[in-house]
């Protein structure tokens, strides 16, 4: 009788996943934008689902919910891993290169007072735009706006300087 029992329930788990597999990884596919990780994220969803197989009122729903909540999982992983790039990216052009970069420039811009010298460095040098020089800065777009300004005009002053006491 048990035997009988678990058979049904695999045939029952099987039926599920041929019906409701494909169209959970192309609703994945959708949001995630990529068919290995639309297919693993499925393939997690119908794992997780396998192991509370018994607890589960709703299967289908269950799914969809886990599913979601591992999109949510990766965006968050890529999310941190694009902020990790751009402050590997930002901290590469801060260091410059001797070779490209002018070294009267970078020596004006590196002595700035750091709240003009980060949103310079980020806006100007790693080419960030203004909202996410804003956000990593943790300043509104205005206030990053008017440090922009005040570093270009103090750059400016200082460079007029400098072609003064050279002419």
């Amino acid at each position: 009788m048990r035997g009988r029992a678990i058979r049904s329930q695999e045939r029952a788990a099987s039926e599920l996943f041929a019906a409701l597999y494909p169209r959970l990884a192309g609703w994945v596919r959708g949001l995630v934008d990529d068919d290995g990780t639309a297919h693993e994220i499925a393939a997690e969803s119908f794992t997780r689902l396998w192991a509370r197989w018994t607890k589960v009122e709703e299967p289908a729903g269950f799914l969809y919910v886990t599913a979601a909540n591992l999109v949510r999982d990766h965006w968050r992983r890529l999310e941190r891993e694009r902020r990790a790039l751009r402050r590997a990216t930002t901290e590469e052009q801060v260091r410059g290169r001797p070779e490209t970069a002018d070294p009267t420039v970078r020596i004006l811009v590196q002595s700035l007072p750091e709240r003009l010298r980060a949103p310079a460095l980020l806006y100007y040098y790693a080419d960030l735009p203004l909202r996410e020089v804003a956000a990593l800065l943790g300043r509104r777009e205005g206030t990053v706006k008017a440090d922009l300004h005040a570093a270009r005009e103090l750059l400016r002053a200082k460079l007029g300087e400098q072609h003064d006491r050279i002419s």
